[in-house]
């Protein structure tokens, strides 16, 4: 993953951070609104390592995958609308109405 993708849904990957440094405060992180550099100090000074070796740190958390509670929040729909429109057949549009699926009735019958 990229920097972009943390401070985009920078509330979303607090799990995430405090998984990974237990030592971070939701507070703080909030205070921090994704910004790398405050991040990065303030990895380090909870830790007690050096910049440098937070930067590694964070690098190699970085290298992982996103979250799948991350990913599968609502405001990235759209993106994963558009990026399955490989398996779209040619000629429908991948944000066609779904109903014929029977998941779109308002109580939950199929038609």
């Amino acid at each position: 993953m990229k920097w972009v993708h943390v401070s985009e849904n920078w509330p979303a990957f607090f799990e995430a951070i405090i998984e990974k440094w237990p030592e971070a405060d939701e507070a703080e992180l909030d205070e921090i609104d994704g910004d790398q550099r405050a991040f990065i100090t303030y990895i380090a000074e909870v830790t007690g390592q050096d910049i440098d070796e937070t930067k590694d740190e964070i690098r190699e958390w970085l290298a992982g995958e996103i979250p799948s509670d991350i990913v599968m929040d609502p405001i990235h729909d759209n993106h994963s609308i558009a990026l399955s429109s490989k398996y779209v057949g040619e000629g429908e549009d991948e944000y066609d109405d779904d109903a014929r699926f029977g998941d779109d009735g308002e109580d939950g019958d199929r038609e």
